[in-house]
């Protein structure tokens, strides 16, 4: 979810959940590559191993910042059948 006051057009690391029409969940983490750069570049600074490197087991990376640019690829992947491949399933609603 984007933080409070936070420019939706510039999000570029956003936790997502899909919920289909019956009940069904997914989730995962969107990144831009921007921002894994940007993590990359504060952990190498930081002496932690994951400069090195980057994985996110739901981690989605997109080309462009914004939420509907984020939405839009979401779309896509929902529209090819292809979002089982990429977010994690978390299950029904009823299971809350």
């Amino acid at each position: 979810m984007p933080d409070e006051g936070e420019d939706l057009d510039e999000v570029c690391n956003v936790d997502m959940w899909v919920t289909r029409d019956d009940g069904d969940r997914w989730c995962g983490t969107v990144f831009t590559l921007d921002e894994v750069h940007r993590l990359m570049d504060h952990h190498r600074q930081s002496g932690a191993l994951e400069g090195d490197y980057w994985w996110c087991w739901d981690g989605l990376i997109v080309r462009d910042a914004g939420l509907s640019s984020m939405v839009k690829v979401i779309d896509g992947l929902v529209a090819a059948g292809d979002l089982e491949s990429v977010l994690r399933h978390i299950g029904p609603e009823k299971d809350l």
